[in-house]
């Protein structure tokens, strides 16, 4: 199951993805943990200290091989150089799966072990000192994207996305890659600011949405947003000392987490498993090959002197069947 968190900046949706992470690993469940945020948090809400999180493989910087790797022997495909982030899989492809070993994974993921097991964490990477004033963030994240159009995860593995804050994540198609968005909401005007862009530009596209409630300290929290998300709201969390524990880089085992909280977690994933039955791989296929001919024509193509729309297979549908390639 691909899962993200969205939300505004200072919402709590890195603290959420990383207690439900750390509940999938409790659980025994194989996760892969992506941090699509530049400000690179997940790392250290994980357990990792500066130097640690400092030295985990930026997936930007290793573009090109996630390229080569990907295109395999994808005939549609002339170059590693023509793929863009939004470029689609194909016959020929190379295909990503959660519990495999691959060079992708050999060369961008490192293990984190939590008290309750270990993940896989991979992370865009921060801006660099070459970056500022000539970079966009996009091309940090297009990494994460052309991989989420690659990857084919089954029932009972996840793949948990920390988002970029706000709704910056819709200036490319990455926002329709997921099974399941919890939307974390604080309890104020600007908190729902978010889940009211994010509804409105992702009810064309069947994105399942849920808001989950954080920082919510009394019964005129949970009326607030009940009234403003109605039955978008799912769950809340309230103080955690847990928590605050962590955010002080001394965490307690993880099962000394408070009992709401950990009920919470527990919704988050029976509701992220049911949307299992609901994937529609076709579809997932349409929306990727949409957003791929949208930013060839409006970039792509000139960018990298090819006709970008070539690259779509017209028969092919990412689904769990696929075969891998010989």
């Amino acid at each position: 199951m691909k899962i993200a968190f969205v939300g505004k900046g200072g919402s709590g949706k890195t603290t959420l993805s990383s207690l439900f992470i750390r509940h999938l690993a409790a659980m025994g469940a194989p996760v892969i943990a992506v941090d699509a945020d530049i400000n690179q948090h997940l790392g250290p809400a994980l357990g990792l200290d500066d130097e640690q999180a400092a030295d985990l493989p930026a997936m930007g910087a290793r573009l090109p091989l996630i390229k080569d790797y990907l295109r395999g022997s994808n005939p549609r495909i002339a170059s590693a150089d023509t793929m863009i982030k939004t470029t689609p899989p194909g016959e020929g492809s190379r295909l990503l799966r959660v519990r495999e070993n691959n060079p992708v994974y050999d060369a961008c993921a490192r293990p984190v072990e939590l008290d309750g097991g270990a993940v896989r964490l991979m992370v865009t990477g921060p801006f660099t000192e070459a970056d500022l004033g000539v970079s966009c963030y996009h091309s940090k994240t297009g990494a994460v994207e052309l991989c989420l159009n690659h990857l084919v995860d089954g029932r009972d593995e996840y793949v948990v996305v920390d988002m970029t804050a706000g709704s910056d994540s819709f200036a490319s198609g990455m926002f329709t890659r997921f099974d399941m968005t919890f939307l974390v909401a604080e309890p104020t005007r600007k908190g729902i600011s978010v889940y009211r862009q994010y509804k409105e530009y992702a009810r064309d596209f069947g994105v399942t949405l849920k808001v989950v409630g954080n920082k919510v300290q009394g019964q005129d929290d949970l009326d607030f947003l009940r009234a403003e998300v109605g039955d978008d709201l799912l769950v809340t969390v309230g103080h955690s000392d847990w928590v605050r524990a962590m955010e002080k880089g001394r965490p307690p085992r993880f099962e000394l987490l408070e009992e709401p909280n950990a009920a919470a977690l527990r919704t988050l994933r029976s509701t992220a498993d049911a949307a299992y039955g609901g994937r529609d791989w076709e579809r997932y296929t349409r929306q990727m090959v949409h957003f791929h001919l949208k930013n060839a024509q409006s970039w792509g193509n000139a960018k990298t002197g090819a006709d970008l729309a070539a690259q779509v297979d017209p028969v092919f549908v990412l689904r769990e069947s696929v075969a891998a390639p010989v």
